[in-house]
């Protein structure tokens, strides 16, 4: 499943959407959102500073 975010814990610092290597994540004025290209590779969990960032089904 491919990663979710907790909106509340995200300060939208951009450290996922540099992390990502297809490029699926995007910071909104107000969101995070990672599209279905997503490869569900984990990288943006595992460099979130915070843990907003899980994978879904978690």
């Amino acid at each position: 499943m491919k990663p979710e975010v907790n909106g509340e814990r995200c300060m939208r610092c951009g450290a996922c959407v540099g992390t990502c290597p297809v490029n699926t994540i995007f910071l909104k004025e107000f969101t995070l959102e990672i599209n279905d290209d997503c490869t569900e590779c984990g990288m943006c969990v595992k460099v979130c500073p915070i843990d907003a960032l899980y994978m879904g089904g978690d």
